[in-house]
C-alpha cells in the first residue's frame, strides 16, 4: 500500500485512482476573482445551488453562522478545479471544514464542466445538501 501511495503521489493522484485538486497557475490574477458567499448553518447551505464558469477565477467565501462544525464536502467538484492553496482542504482532501462562527476563503479556477454533489458530511441526513455546476 505504501508503494501505491508513493506512486500515486508522484503521478499527482490518490491511491484509489482519483485525482487530487491541483494548485492553480501562478499567472492567475486573484484580485479579479469573482466572489460568491455560501452561508452554512443548521442544516443548510445558502445558496445550495452553485454555478461557476470554466476557466474563471473565483473566491468562494464559506461562512459558518451555525453552532455546529460544518463541512463543504464535494470530492468530485474539488477534483474538477485548480485550487490556489490546496492547504484549505481537510486531511482527507475531499472537503473543507469550517468551525462554528468562522469562515474560509477558497480561491480556485473551475476546470472541468459538469454537475457535482455538495453535502455536509455530518448533516446530509438532515438535508444539508446542494448541487454545483461548472458550465
Amino acid at each position: 500500500m505504501a508503494i501505491a501511495m508513493f506512486v500515486a503521489a508522484c503521478a499527482g493522484g490518490r491511491p484509489d485512482g482519483g485525482a487530487l485538486p491541483r494548485p492553480s497557475s501562478v499567472a492567475t490574477d486573484w484580485s479579479r476573482a469573482e466572489a460568491l458567499t455560501v452561508t452554512m448553518a443548521e442544516y443548510r447551505f445558502v445558496p445550495n445551488q452553485l454555478r461557476f464558469r470554466r476557466g474563471l477565477a473565483y473566491r468562494l467565501h464559506l461562512e459558518n453562522v451555525g453552532t455546529e462544525l460544518h463541512e463543504f464536502t464535494a470530492p468530485a467538484f474539488l477534483a474538477a478545479i485548480d485550487l490556489r492553496d490546496p492547504a484549505v482542504l481537510a486531511e482527507g482532501k475531499n472537503e473543507i471544514v469550517v468551525a462554528p462562527g468562522k469562515a474560509k476563503d477558497v480561491y480556485f479556477v473551475a476546470r472541468q464542466p459538469g454537475h457535482y454533489a455538495l453535502t455536509c458530511a455530518d448533516h446530509d441526513w438532515a438535508g444539508m445538501t446542494g448541487t454545483i455546476t461548472i458550465e
